[in-house]
């Protein structure tokens, strides 16, 4: 029996979040200062006051959401993992949470992945949508298709859970493949209101970026094994964990499998920690029998 804690990505943000943390908790609080100061301006006040609109930013919301998981995460004595992994974003969050990352340097690179990715969706405007109940090897076979016969670029991008895939690339690209998704069969394909096309190739040139800031920073042995999202498997070694996290931003979240393997390696309970409780919806659908539960 192991006791797996996992951490949120993008799209988990809601205005308020953090606020009772930090009213609540001088550890906390001293976190969310230190937070401020590094990034240069005061994402409290935004986190705490600010609206749905200001927490859409990019630059915003990444930063926000690593800051709510970890400083919660940083904040429950009894969090003692066996095992970690984090949705996209929440790697990140995992990889502080196994002593892989300080807080300090783990929010450095957040910050440096949030502005490139910003960028990056500037250069080419680009999306995702959502499909749903439809077989992924039918997703990735028609969005190969699409690719190959248009040129645009629509790859698989978040394996959310059974009978739901992100796909990801150019708005046409897009357009073209959610009609084809239908008519396979798809019960929805659904644009999200998303900046540009995350976990695809077009985030080529915010990798460059971020590659020079990993490589740059210090990672050390972890305490416990973190699944990452382009492997879907137990990763120890810090060289390794450094290029799945390169390699995150232009491949698969793969998330439905990231969970079997750590059911398949002992994990028979699952807390989130950060805001809302999505990835444990995901993990019951999953697998029924896993136990979920969320600090927030």
């Amino acid at each position: 029996m192991k006791h797996a804690f996992i951490f949120p990505g993008q799209g988990s943000q809601f205005p308020g979040m953090g606020k009772n943390l930090y009213e609540s908790n001088t550890k906390a609080k001293d976190l969310f200062e230190k937070a401020n100061e590094i990034l240069g301006f005061r994402i409290s006040d935004i986190m705490f006051n600010g609206t749905e609109e200001d927490l859409k930013q990019t630059k915003v919301t990444q930063p926000a959401v690593f800051l709510h998981a970890v400083i919660a995460f940083l904040c429950t004595d009894h969090a003692n993992p066996d095992m970690v992994a984090g949705h996209s974003l929440g790697e990140f969050s995992a990889l502080v949470a196994n002593g892989v990352l300080s807080f300090e340097d783990a929010l450095k690179l957040v910050a440096i992945r949030a502005n490139a990715m910003q960028k990056a969706c500037e250069v080419q405007p680009s999306t995702m949508a959502a499909i749903l109940a439809l077989d992924d090897a039918k997703v990735e076979e028609i969005s190969a298709a699409v690719t190959a016969e248009t040129g645009e670029v629509v790859v698989a991008a978040n394996y959310n859970c059974p009978g739901q895939l992100v796909i990801s690339g150019s708005i046409k690209g897009i357009e073209i493949a959610c009609e084809r998704m239908k008519a396979a069969g798809a019960k929805r394909a659904l644009v999200l209101p998303v900046g540009g096309a995350f976990h695809s190739p077009l985030m080529a040139p915010a990798k460059e970026e971020l590659q020079a800031a990993i490589n740059a920073a210090v990672f050390n042995t972890p305490s416990c094994p973190v699944y990452q999202n382009v492997v879907a498997k137990a990763v120890t070694n810090p060289a390794e964990i450094k290029q799945n996290l390169i390699d995150q931003l232009t491949g698969a979240v793969r998330w439905t499998q990231s969970v079997q393997a750590m059911i398949a390696d002992g994990a028979t309970e699952f807390t989130e920690v950060g805001p809302g409780k999505v990835l444990q919806g995901l993990v019951q659908k999953i697998n029924k029998e896993a136990v979920v539960n969320g600090i927030n």
